[in-house]
């Protein structure tokens, strides 16, 4: 179609031409111009024609050259664009007229050159933010080649790497202010005022004078630390300072009102708290001094408490007795009680836990010989009100727990000597010494309480008389020989036997021929059987004919701990 144009135009150019020189010629005959002056005006004419026509195709020949410079210089933008941006090289349809081809491939330089400039702006940018967060940091910038372009994933890593950076700049802020704020309040609490650069500029209020790296972190770190252990040994003198305080106060007697005055005026500063402390205690030391004699006294009575708690022997305390008796008061002396004070409180706070052990073997030892006593008393089965069942209740109780504390003692005892180095000792015995003595005294005071009954039975049974004799009653009348014996009167006769035996007079034989009701003797029998029920092992252990050493509730009793 367009072609069709053309053509009709340079159809009519043509005709159009050749009506103007048949015009030319018309007005050259009405005018009479001769044939050689016609011949010089078409001529020029023809001149001026050709010589558009030649300018003409001139400028498009000039237009072609330029389009296909342009074409050349385009294949190679893109070819460097291409190159530079990582992209694959750009291919030109072959159907393309030069003009097309033109057009095409300086849009595609000019969206090229723009992604470029994009890329460019992007990486400035980034790599100024890169740049001063790794400044802060004190980290390695993220690297890409200068002078290079960089590729749409090298943008991406580094944004990534910014906000990476972004991310732990705000984590360390965090830490530093914490740090900052903790060292603060630690200096706060001290009273302590700072000493060296990095303590001002850790309680300095600029916030960017310090750089977030990991060596400062470390370094106020360090400085907490150190901070949070001198406030710590504050603390312990400070304890220290007020227990001596309050030894003081009680060994004086200063009264609680004072007391209660001063702790309560205290500061809430650490050092200056220790201030008065220390000036309390020069105070109480200089009235101490006035009174030597008065506390000494009561140091030596705290001494002894505490060596009771310790439960001490003899040999354990004679050691100091040269100064526990001295009566040369002086402040010596003094120091000497207070370093003995000292030490057996720490004996006392490493072996505590030994000691309650002890302590609760004893009480018990002492429920044990409680029932053993009552074991052997008659009397007890007229208790009403459930006392026996409860005192067996109690009674088994004991008898297990006796055993369980004995190997725990045994066991505790090694490890602890092992640890320490030294024996544990009870009341100047070794603690299984000790409870083997304790069974043993028990043993030879059951030996000898049976000993005596059997000499009071032989004495018993030689005050009777074998022969038959009469009997009289209260109205001094015979009573026949075969009288039929009730318990009731057995009872009795034995008590008058009893009686008789302890007051070295006659024996006097009371019969009883009332038999007593069967509710009686039913009742009777039941106390019996629980008697020989209720009758401990250790009790019918001593009935046996065996002489052994006894050192624990499992020896005495033949059986193993439970």
């Amino acid at each position: 179609m367009s072609s069709r144009r053309s053509e009709a135009l340079a159809f009519s150019l043509v005709t159009g031409i050749n009506l103007a020189m048949a015009r030319l010629v018309d007005i050259w005959d009405s005018i009479g111009i001769m044939e050689d002056q016609r011949v010089e005006r078409m001529q020029t004419v023809k001149r001026h024609i050709e010589g558009l026509l030649n300018e003409m195709i001139t400028e498009e020949e000039a237009l072609k050259q330029r389009i296909a410079n342009n074409i050349i210089t385009f294949q190679r933008q893109l070819e460097t664009l291409c190159l530079e941006m990582s992209l694959e090289p750009y291919t030109v349809e072959d159907d393309l007229t030069v003009l097309q081809m033109e057009k095409n491939l300086r849009l595609r330089v000019d969206a090229l050159m723009k992604e470029k400039n994009e890329r460019l702006k992007e990486l400035a940018d980034l790599q100024q933010e890169d740049e001063e967060l790794c400044e802060e940091l004190c980290a390695t910038p993220f690297y890409i080649p200068t002078g290079t372009l960089p590729s749409w994933a090298q943008l991406q890593e580094l944004r990534h790497h910014i906000c990476r950076l972004s991310e732990e700049k705000k984590s360390r802020v965090k830490v530093f202010s914490g740090l900052r704020e903790d060292i603060g309040r630690v200096m706060a609490e001290m009273g302590h005022e700072p000493e060296t650069s990095l303590e001002r500029e850790a309680v300095c209020n600029d916030a960017d004078i310090f750089l977030l790296t990991h060596e400062n972190i470390k370094a106020l770190r360090l400085l907490l630390c150190q901070m949070e252990m001198k406030k710590k040994s504050l603390i312990v003198t400070q304890d220290e300072l007020k227990g001596r305080a309050m030894s003081l106060w009680n060994r004086l007697e200063c009264p609680e009102q004072h007391q209660r005055e001063f702790q309560d005026n205290l500061p809430n500063i650490l050092s200056e708290e220790i201030s008065q402390w220390q000036s309390e205690v020069h105070r109480l030391e200089m009235l101490q001094k006035a009174k030597l004699e008065e506390v000494i006294d009561k140091v030596r009575q705290e001494l002894v408490e505490l060596w009771d708690k310790c439960m001490f022997g003899p040999k354990q305390r004679e050691s100091f007795n040269p100064h526990f008796f001295d009566s040369n008061f002086t402040e010596e002396l003094l120091s000497r009680h207070d370093e003995e004070l000292r030490q057996v409180k720490a004996f006392y706070e490493k072996a505590s836990p030994l000691l309650e052990t002890v302590e609760k073997w004893d009480k018990n030892w002492a429920l044990f010989l409680d029932f053993e006593k009552k074991a052997s008393d008659p009397n007890r089965f007229s208790n009403r009100g459930g006392t026996l069942l409860k005192e067996a209740k109690e009674r088994v109780k004991v008898q297990k727990m006796l055993p369980k504390l004995e190997e725990e003692l045994r066991t505790v005892v090694e490890v602890w000597e092992r640890e320490q180095g030294i024996a544990f000792m009870v009341w100047g015995q070794r603690v299984m010494d000790y409870i083997t003595t304790q069974w043993e005294e028990h043993k030879q005071q059951r030996g000898k309480e049976k000993n005596e009954r059997m000499t009071k039975k032989g004495e018993t049974t030689q005050l009777k008389t074998p022969s038959k004799r009469t009997h009289t009653g209260f109205n001094g009348s015979v009573t026949p020989c075969k009288a039929r014996k009730t318990p009731n009167q057995t009872m009795i006769r034995t008590n008058s036997i009893s009686s008789s035996t302890s007051n070295s007079t006659t024996t006097t034989f009371l019969s009883v021929s009332v038999k007593p009701p069967l509710s009686s003797q039913k009742a009777q029998q039941r106390n019996k059987a629980f008697e020989t029920s209720q009758r401990a092992p250790l009790q019918e252990f001593n009935s046996e004919k065996k002489h052994m050493r006894i050192g624990s509730y499992s020896e005495f009793t033949g059986r193993p701990a439970p």
